[in-house]
């Protein structure tokens, strides 16, 4: 019988604490100074209780878009005004955080990602030592995407899965995602009001994937969708994720004493180090289709072999990180390939002897490595 899900926050020792845009700034792009002093005051009862605790923030652009003059409420912003609006929206963020802390004789360190320092792995380790280091201090770690240098290109795109890509980094055991909706309901409570709120979810199928919608508030890149994927890369490196209100002050605290939430069970089977960066990956660049004999051999802990693999797509280079599929496109995993596109289009379907011949060059044990790949739970 498998054991119970811990839903006891006290009863975790290193936690991630997301915070969105809506919830840290009002609709006339001011912060809300009362919220964030009682959110500081949970989280500073956490860390006199001993545990490491980590921000990762939004806010930054919500703050500076009302000094940009031009921009209107409602407005799309233009890419250079989202950037400049991030560097001037930051800087008051991080003294607004500081603020707070200090009251507990607490402090904080500021770092800003972009999705080279997570997906490249000797920036990854870099950073990963960064926080670390912060933590040991006895210093909060703020966290935030660098949106006044990030572009679509090199952007995670919301603070969700930078969150869970965090937590995974730095192996943490929980990771909180403080929302403007207390969980996963099976249908949006937007059309069905009357609608099932889930509060544990064992695994993440395909029909809990069916469940989440987009986010309808305009300070709030990220919706259920992304709070599902980040569940994906949380809970496959063995993380347990809540998803709890953010609305009322002292959320943290509200969370402990039972409020509504969901949480999601951390995989029983969580991967190593080193597969965890693999599994968390966000830059995809291509992707290798399998038949059914591959199929059962990477499920048996062999390497995916060029004889197995039936489709190459995408441009890539050997590193890069590709995703597995079966003959439907269904994923079946992701791994670091070990072959360029160009030559991996060449030897698809083939035996080692006949890609020698072929490349004329040393071949490498396999397309991909099993130490370089990741099966999908």
């Amino acid at each position: 019988m498998d054991a119970p899900l811990n839903r006891n926050i006290n009863n975790f020792s290193r936690i991630v604490i997301k915070i969105g845009s809506a919830l840290l700034v009002d609709p006339d792009r001011n912060l809300r100074k009362t919220w964030l002093n009682s959110l500081i005051d949970d989280l500073a009862s956490l860390v006199q209780s001993g545990k490491d605790v980590l921000i990762v923030s939004s806010g930054a652009i919500a703050l500076g878009r009302s000094q940009l003059g031009s921009p209107q409420r409602h407005e799309q912003l233009k890419l250079e005004e989202s950037q400049a609006a991030a560097a001037i929206g930051q800087i008051e963020l991080s003294r607004a955080y500081n603020e707070s802390l200090n009251r507990h004789q607490l402090s904080g360190g500021q770092i800003l990602l972009t999705l080279g320092d997570t997906e490249t792995r000797r920036r990854y380790l870099n950073a990963r030592a960064t926080i670390n280091t912060l933590l040991h201090s006895s210093v909060i770690p703020i966290i935030n995407e660098n949106d006044s240098v990030a572009t679509a290109e090199i952007r995670y795109g919301d603070n969700d899965r930078l969150a869970a890509r965090v937590a995974s980094m730095v192996n943490a055991d929980l990771l909180i995602l403080l929302s403007d909706i207390d969980g996963l309901y099976v249908q949006p409570p937007s059309i069905n009001p009357n609608a099932k709120l889930l509060e544990e979810v064992e695994s993440i199928t395909a029909e809990i994937e069916n469940m989440a919608g987009e986010s309808t508030n305009q300070n709030s890149k990220g919706g259920m969708k992304t709070k599902i994927e980040a569940a994906k890369i949380a809970t496959a490196s063995g993380t347990t994720m809540v998803i709890g209100s953010g609305k009322p002050e002292n959320p943290i605290s509200k969370i402990v004493a039972g409020a509504r939430s969901t949480w999601f069970a951390p995989s029983r089977n969580p991967v190593n180090d080193r597969k965890k960066w693999i599994a968390g990956g966000l830059d995809v660049a291509g992707l290798v289709a399998v038949d059914p004999g591959a199929i059962a051999a990477l499920e048996s802990g062999k390497s995916l072999l060029a004889a197995g693999v039936t489709q190459v797509t995408g441009n890539f280079f050997r590193g890069d990180t590709v995703e597995v599929v079966d003959s439907e496109g269904v994923r079946i995993g992701c791994g670091l390939i070990e072959y360029d596109s160009k030559d991996a289009r060449k030897i698809l379907g083939l035996q080692s002897t006949e890609i020698q011949q072929l490349l004329r060059q040393p071949i490498r044990s396999a397309m991909i490595h099993r130490d370089n790949l990741v099966l999908h739970p």
